[in-house]
C-alpha cells in the first residue's frame, strides 16, 4: 500500500470524511500548500519530525510558525533532536515533503502546535508532496491522539 493509500485508510479508521485531494502544482512547503490549496499560510498544518532515541515526535505546527525544540522536550518530557530524511522515512514511511498526521509505519508521540486551534479548515500532508487533506484541529488532536502545546519559537 503506498503512502497515500494509507493516510487514506487512516482517515476511514478514524471516521474521517476522505478529504485528500490532489495539487499538481505541489506541497511541499507551508508556502506552496497554502497556494495549491487557496488558504492562509496559518492553516497549513506542516509535520516536523523529530528523534527521542529511536522513537519518533511529531509536531504538527502552523505553517507560519518555527518550533522550539526546548518546549518540545518540556511537552513530551523527552530529549529531542533533529532528524535527517532518510531516517524519517524508514521509520514513519513517508519521505519528508509528505509526512502526514496519520498512516505511520511506527508508533509515533504527536505534539499539536496550539496555535492550530486557531484556525480552521486546516490542511495537511497527505503521504506525498502533491497530496493533502483537509481536516480541524480537533480532528487532529482525536486522530493522533495528540498533545495541544504552545511549541512556537519566540
Amino acid at each position: 500500500m503506498n503512502a497515500v493509500e494509507r493516510v487514506r485508510q487512516a482517515l476511514q479508521l478514524a471516521d474521517h470524511a476522505d478529504s485528500i485531494a490532489e495539487f499538481p502544482a505541489g506541497t511541499h512547503s507551508a508556502g506552496d500548500a497554502a497556494a495549491a490549496v487557496g488558504c492562509s499560510v496559518a492553516q497549513i498544518a506542516k509535520s516536523i519530525v523529530f528523534r527521542a532515541g529511536d522513537n519518533v515526535v511529531l509536531v504538527i505546527a502552523s505553517g507560519v510558525n518555527r518550533i522550539d525544540r526546548k518546549k518540545v522536550a518540556a511537552a513530551t518530557g523527552l530529549t529531542v533532536k533533529s532528524a535527517d530524511p532518510s531516517w524519517v522515512e524508514a521509520k514513519t514511511g513517508f519521505a519528508v515533503g509528505g509526512v502526514s498526521p496519520i498512516g505511520h509505519t511506527c508508533p509515533v508521540t504527536t505534539i499539536i502546535d496550539a496555535d492550530l486551534l486557531l484556525h480552521d479548515p486546516l490542511w495537511a500532508a497527505a503521504g506525498s508532496p502533491m497530496h493533502a487533506f483537509r481536516t480541524s484541529a480537533d480532528k487532529l488532536i482525536a486522530m493522533t491522539d495528540g498533545l495541544a502545546a504552545d511549541v512556537r519559537q519566540d
